[in-house]
């Protein structure tokens, strides 16, 4: 993938990493399209960056996602990347009785199913065009899981493989797949994670996410340093060891 040039479409691009990703593309010279279910960040992110656009999305709706991909065609037909970025991340106790499954279901459905439908909706036009790359975000937690949050370990894992599976299945096509998978960032994903010491502050994440993208067009995953260690544990024999780390105060 070319970092310019390009008309980028990004979910969940009023804040945290898809603020980052669409203030970094725009100012590397691509027009960039935000979307999300909020207007007031929306509006915010592109009023500090003229020239960006947005438009609303629910995610979670199927009827919703197929009519914002029809009319995303339609008002932007130079439209070639999709950065599925929006997502949810929420803490559950298992053994809490009753169980409410109401935050699984709806982490599943945004951060799952979401991505899976958009995809699908954009890529015969993607296909259409002469270059296209649809770019996922995972997290290295995929690899190995935070145990307070089973179902958003699970999407992203699944997000993982279907990346895998898309990108075969795309490979005689002009459609890339690139898998962008974040360690811990300093966002607002969670409460705390904005202040966590141990998490990577979102400018370096940045940063160094860009410069890899740069540097490997070609790149079917985008691994920073710091979320090597989760992505690469089970093959480094390093599983239990990363684990206990990882979910040691938990």
């Amino acid at each position: 993938m070319n970092i310019t040039g390009n008309t980028i479409l990004i979910t969940g691009g009023g804040s945290g990493l898809g603020r980052g990703f669409a203030e970094a593309f725009h100012a590397a010279g691509n027009h960039v399209i935000i979307a999300g279910r909020r207007p007031q960040p929306l509006e915010e992110t592109c009023a500090a960056n003229p020239g960006m656009t947005f438009q609303t999305l629910n995610v979670e709706s199927a009827d919703a996602i197929r009519a914002f991909a029809a009319r995303i065609v339609a008002d932007y037909p130079a439209l070639n990347v999709l950065i599925n970025n929006a997502g949810i991340m929420r803490a559950e106790n298992l053994l809490t009785e009753p169980f409410d499954l109401s935050d699984a279901e709806a982490t599943i459905t945004t951060n799952l199913l979401g991505p899976i439908r958009l995809t699908a909706a954009l890529l015969p036009h993607f296909r259409q065009q002469p270059s296209a790359t649809v770019i996922t975000v995972s997290s290295g937690l995929a690899f190995v899981p935070l145990t307070a949050t089973p179902t958003y370990n699970a999407t992203k894992a699944a997000i993982h493989s279907y990346s895998q599976s898309l990108r075969f299945q795309l490979r005689e096509t002009s459609v890339g797949v690139i898998e962008l998978i974040p360690p811990a960032v300093q966002t607002d994903l969670m409460p705390g994670h904005n202040e966590n010491p141990n998490a990577m502050p979102l400018a370096e994440y940045i940063q160094e996410s860009m410069a890899l993208l740069q540097a490997n067009p070609e790149a079917a995953e985008i691994q920073v340093e710091r979320v090597k260690m989760l992505r690469n544990a089970e093959t480094s024999g390093q599983f239990e060891k990363v684990f206990g780390m990882l979910n040691r105060a938990h």
